[in-house]
């Protein structure tokens, strides 16, 4: 992004068919970066998607994985990761259900390209978190 560029909001980076921008998509990657770990640690007992949510993590970081795949990841990681969503996430109990329904409609998308290696990966990931 250039100096002189306007900001992205947070309805841009995360509007789908702006997901393979690459300035949004650069923008939610930075996001992911800086946010994810942190929100796992402090969800990841609290949510029963959290091993599809970092599989799919691991598979946006994998050089293998095609760059739209990765764009619509980064998109749907950056959606968990942003504070901003459609049912804040303070609310117990419903708070998760908008970032379950994106990771699940990602997952019936582009599961594909979530490999066993990811998948493993992941567990392995969360069982390092519960050691913590």
């Amino acid at each position: 992004m250039t100096t002189n560029s306007k900001p992205i909001t947070p309805d841009e980076a995360l509007d789908p068919s702006r997901a393979l921008v690459p300035s949004i998509q650069q923008v939610n990657e930075v996001r992911v970066q800086r946010g994810f770990w942190p929100k796992i640690r402090r969800t990841a007992a609290r949510i029963p998607f959290a091993r599809q949510l970092v599989s799919v993590w691991y598979a946006a970081r994998d050089p293998e994985t095609p760059a739209a795949a990765k764009g619509v990841m980064l998109g749907a990681l950056a959606y968990f990761v942003l504070p901003v969503d459609a049912i804040p996430d303070i609310f117990a109990g419903i708070g998760f259900t908008d970032d379950a329904a994106v990771i699940t409609a990602l997952i019936a998308t582009l599961g594909a390209h979530i490999k066993r290696r990811h998948k493993d990966q992941a567990e392995a990931a969360l069982e390092r978190l519960r050691d913590v």
